[in-house]
């Protein structure tokens, strides 16, 4: 069995949920096609090179797959019809997996490691807003004490 990767781009406004919707159907389409999936690799949302369709961010996906080449072109087609596509590219990883057991553990593996990662980036993003949202309602705060008190700062000036 060979490794195939196809790398593909979603447009940055369309939901998770539809994200997940369209990663199910490509493993729809490699398990009806005796394809067996590696791995599926979410890098987020990312800065375009360049702009693609009035777009200059995306969502980039990396779908790891092990196959006879049966099902790249059935991928690639569903890629191809899907509208929120803005570009995808497949490329043989490996030409010949000889443990193809020990490659689906392996990204099984990766899979758990990038969903931990996932989860604590996430944590510290939302920890980070709190945090400016507090700060932002601190200073806010303390504005108002500031105009509040009638107190004149003072200038250093004599008069």
């Amino acid at each position: 069995m060979r490794e195939y990767e196809t790398g593909f781009i979603v447009q940055p406004e369309i939901s998770d949920e539809a994200c997940a919707e369209l990663c199910a159907r490509l493993d729809g389409i490699l398990e009806k096609r005796g394809a067996r999936r590696v791995m599926l690799d979410d890098w987020g949302k990312r800065k375009l090179a360049y702009e693609i369709a009035k777009f200059q961010k995306g969502h980039y996906f990396f779908l790891h797959y092990l196959d006879d080449g049966k099902a790249v072109g059935e991928v690639e087609r569903a890629l191809r019809l899907e509208e929120s596509v803005l570009r995808f590219l497949t490329v043989r990883a490996e030409e010949n997996v000889a443990d193809v057991e020990a490659r689906l553990a392996e990204g099984r593996e990766q899979e758990r490691i990038q969903r931990e990662k996932a989860a604590e980036r996430a944590a510290r993003e939302a920890e980070a807003e709190r945090l400016a949202r507090a700060s932002a309602a601190a200073r806010s705060t303390g504005d108002d004490e500031d105009a509040d008190s009638g107190e004149e700062p003072a200038s250093g000036e004599e008069e």
